[in-house]
């Protein structure tokens, strides 16, 4: 029976790495016209199922929304209208260009694998690309962190973005795809293009993903610079997430994000604290304060928790870099003098990045960010949650 079990698996495993994601794209924007091109490797267009044409070099398709259904061109040719186009391409790991035209021209991309496009609920077109994990993986790592970083660093990227694609696949069930290509799921605006060591990271940690204590696959929230502290995850969210605990990091504090200073006119802040939080300038103790605050260690409250006054609020209403900031009062002005940048919560980039540099393994980044957490092939993840061990886990 354990034979046949882990058969499976493997039958499992080769399948779920070798089958496609669909992932929307161009979901910033509504697009009425949509024009795809050749770029590596010929496609072959169908509408509703039958073939219409075949894109070669220098060919393009364009796609226009004809009521509630597309309409098909190549050149000046009409080639039909449909409820649903697919671009297929005749072999593995070609690619495509993909352009909005229409209301507004948008900036040609690439992406690798295949295309299902139909018309959305709002009447503009819904673009699904459905892509190999190595191929989306590779896309969202340069989308996420750029090029020129260490092996090792982009090993981090893999292990956390493969981990939350596997952990977030009916994200957006709803709307026809698993996830789509902004931030709130992970950045995704190309194919990989400019760096190669990306691809080798992703083979590198083929199938691994990190895993809690309590072996649940671990988000792997990160952010650009932490000023020195990452940050308490209830600091920053309702609700703490036990792997996320803060840390002291040097790793980041000689780099170009780690400080940051704002200037903010009295009058705003003060109305702001007054009219959002009733801060008690009557009162003689917390008045002398209103201007003034220190923050040796990160913290989550703006002067005392009893006030009820969360940094997080206050970095959003005024954009500030960060909730890791001192104030106090020049002239007219609430001068910040802040560290880091971003929500502060899991793994800090920049130190990520200074670690790899220093001869760190990817493990070991991980396991210094995140409390108490473990990397493990995905499959025998599968196949461990199937038994006894995983309800001794749990309970």
């Amino acid at each position: 029976m354990k034979t046949w079990f882990l058969f499976i698996l493997l039958v499992i495993s080769n399948f779920c790495f070798s089958q496609s994601y669909e992932i929307g794209i161009l979901r910033r924007y509504e697009i009425n016209d949509l024009l795809i091109s050749y770029h590596k490797g010929s496609y072959n267009v169908y509408g509703d199922g039958e073939k219409k044409h075949t894109i070669l070099p220098t060919e393009s398709v364009e796609i226009k929304v004809s009521g509630n259904q597309l309409s098909l061109i190549q050149g000046v040719q009409p080639l039909g209208v449909y409820d649903t186009i697919w671009i297929e391409e005749s072999l593995p790991n070609h690619s495509f260009r993909i352009q909005g035209l229409k209301p507004k021209k948008l900036k040609e991309r690439k992406y690798n694998n295949n295309l299902r496009i139909t018309i959305d609920k709002n009447h503009s077109i819904k673009v699904v690309n459905l892509v190999r994990m190595p191929n989306y993986l590779a896309g969202v790592i340069e989308s996420e962190g750029g090029g020129g970083r260490h092996l090792e660093y982009y090993k981090v990227q893999a292990t956390l973005s493969r981990t939350y694609l596997l952990s977030h696949l009916k994200k957006h069930a709803k709307e026809g795809f698993q996830l789509c290509d902004q931030v709130h799921c992970q950045a995704y605006h190309n194919m990989l293009i400019y760096t190669p060591t990306i691809i080798d990271a992703v083979q590198a940690t083929k199938n691994i993903v990190m895993i809690d204590a309590r072996f649940k696959l671990a988000n792997g929230f990160f952010f650009a610079n932490c000023g020195g502290q990452t940050s308490e995850s209830d600091f920053v969210w309702n609700n703490a997430v036990s792997y996320c605990r803060s840390v002291v990091d040097t790793f980041c504090i000689h780099t170009r994000q780690a400080t940051w200073e704002k200037r903010i006119p009295k009058a705003a802040w003060k109305e702001y604290l007054v009219k959002e939080f009733a801060y008690p300038v009557s009162d003689s103790i917390f008045r002398n304060y209103l201007y003034y605050f220190t923050q040796e260690h990160r913290l989550a409250f703006y002067q005392i928790p009893q006030l009820g006054i969360p940094l997080r609020d206050i970095r959003y209403h005024f954009k500030l870099r960060s909730t890791w900031f001192d104030c106090h009062l020049e002239g007219n002005e609430v001068v910040l003098n802040g560290r880091g940048f971003g929500h502060g919560v899991g793994l800090c980039q920049e130190g990520a990045m200074n670690m790899a540099k220093q001869g760190y393994s990817y493990s070991q980044i991980l396991q210094f960010y995140f409390s108490k957490v473990g990397l493990i092939n995905y499959f025998d993840y599968l196949f461990f949650r199937q038994g006894k061990f995983y309800d001794t886990m749990i309970n």
